[in-house]
């Protein structure tokens, strides 16, 4: 995974990352299309494929929204580096299929469009901009089992 990074300060809430307002859909088009507006309304239409959110810490804490780390993975962001995450996002986040990476060190030193690669087997985050490594601690196996499958439910239709 390698893209640019996309900075959030602490305590991003699912609200931020996407509206309540667009709840009433589960088209992933149309959540990409407002992924973090009420955070940065700019963010769609900087965002590429591959890229990489970095958020603070308790990234997507609030209410219990599916919606958020689909509306994440669906704008086309790679996975998602914070110092720490709500614990519901963080289990949701996996129950979809995007991968999260807890590295405090790494959301210190990583700034605002900088190019980042992340390595989900191992947990290596590099900042390619600066040439700085990371360390997150990896997913278990069964876990990257899911996240790979694309989410829980790809995961149970394959046999898992």
């Amino acid at each position: 995974m390698a893209g640019r990074a996309h900075k959030f300060g602490d305590n991003i809430n699912t609200d931020e990352i996407i509206p309540g307002r667009y709840l009433n859909t589960t088209d992933r088009a149309e959540l990409a299309r407002h992924c973090m507006e009420d955070a940065a309304p700019e963010f769609t239409g900087k965002v590429k494929p591959g890229d990489v959110i970095v958020g603070g810490v308790n990234f997507g804490c609030g209410s219990s929204r599916e919606h958020a780390p689909v509306a994440i993975k669906a704008a086309g962001c790679s996975c998602v580096v914070a110092e720490s995450f709500a614990r519901i996002f963080y289990r949701n986040a996996i129950n979809t299929g995007l991968p999260i990476f807890e590295c405090p060190q790494a959301v210190k030193a990583i700034d605002q469009g900088d190019e980042i690669e992340v390595e989900v087997a191992t947990g290596t985050i590099r900042d390619l901009t600066t040439g700085e490594t990371f360390k997150s601690l990896p997913f278990p196996q069964a876990m990257r089992d899911i996240i790979d499958a694309g989410g829980l439910m790809e995961y149970v239709k394959r046999g898992g």
